[in-house]
C-alpha cells in the first residue's frame, strides 16, 4: 500500500475509534509512521485528507455497484436493469449491497465514523443524514417510480416504497453493527425481507 493510501486508511481507522474532532494530523502522521512534514506532501489539511476519504468511498461504491451489474448512482439505468430481473436476481443484487455494506472494512469504518460523529459536529450529522437516508431514499424512489411507470411495479408512492424497502436494511444493518453475534439472523432476514417487498409490489410473482 503506497503512503497516500496508508495515510488515509489510518485516519479512517483513527475518526472511527476518536471521532474526527479528535484526532490531529500528527496523529495519522505518527499511526502512518512518518511525520507531519511528510504528510503534508500529500495532503494540505486534515480536511484535505477527509475529503480524499469521502473520494475512496464512492471509486469504492461505484466498483461494487459494476460488479453487481448496477449503475448504483443513475436511477434510470438501474430501473432499465431491474425491469428485467427475476426475484432471484433481485434478491442476489441486493443482498450483494447489503453484504457489501456490513463487511467492507472501508465502508464499516465510515459509518462507524459518521455514526458517532453525528451528536457533536453538524457537518457530519448532514453527511450522515445525506448518505444514509436522503440519497438513498431519492435513488429508490425515483427508480421505483419508473418501475410503476413502466407496469413492473404495482402503482403505489414511490417516496413510500423507498422507504418500506431501504428502512428495514439500513435498520438491520445497524444492529449488525452493534451486535455481530446476530449477523447470520439478520442476513436471513435481510433476503426474506427482500423476497416479501417483490411479492407485494411485482405485477408478476417471479419478476421486480
Amino acid at each position: 500500500m503506497d503512503t497516500k493510501k496508508r495515510i488515509l486508511d489510518e485516519a479512517l481507522t483513527l475518526f472511527s475509534e476518536r471521532g474526527y474532532a479528535n484526532v490531529f494530523v500528527a496523529d495519522i502522521a505518527g499511526a502512518v509512521g512518518i511525520k507531519a512534514p511528510s504528510l503534508y506532501k500529500h495532503f494540505r489539511s486534515k480536511q484535505a485528507i477527509f475529503d480524499a476519504i469521502l473520494d475512496e468511498m464512492k471509486k469504492n461504491y461505484d466498483r461494487q455497484s459494476a460488479m453487481l451489474d448496477m449503475d448504483g448512482n443513475s436511477a434510470s439505468a438501474d430501473a432499465a436493469h431491474f425491469s428485467a430481473v427475476s426475484e432471484d436476481d433481485l434478491v442476489k443484487t441486493g443482498m450483494g449491497l447489503f453484504m457489501y455494506f456490513l463487511h467492507d472494512g472501508y465502508v464499516r469504518r465510515f459509518r462507524k465514523m459518521l455514526t458517532v460523529g453525528q451528536f457533536g459536529d453538524p457537518e457530519l450529522a448532514a453527511l450522515f443524514t445525506k448518505q444514509y437516508a436522503d440519497d438513498p431514499l431519492s435513488y429508490q424512489s425515483a427508480m421505483f417510480a419508473m418501475l410503476s411507470a413502466g407496469g413492473v411495479l404495482k402503482d403505489a408512492d414511490p417516496d413510500v416504497m423507498a422507504l418500506q424497502f431501504y428502512a428495514p436494511l439500513f435498520l438491520m444493518l445497524t444492529v449488525c453493527d452493534r451486535h455481530p453475534e446476530r449477523e447470520n439472523e439478520q442476513i436471513r432476514l435481510a433476503e426474506r425481507h427482500i423476497r416479501q417487498f417483490s411479492r407485494i409490489y411485482g405485477k408478476r410473482e417471479e419478476t421486480l
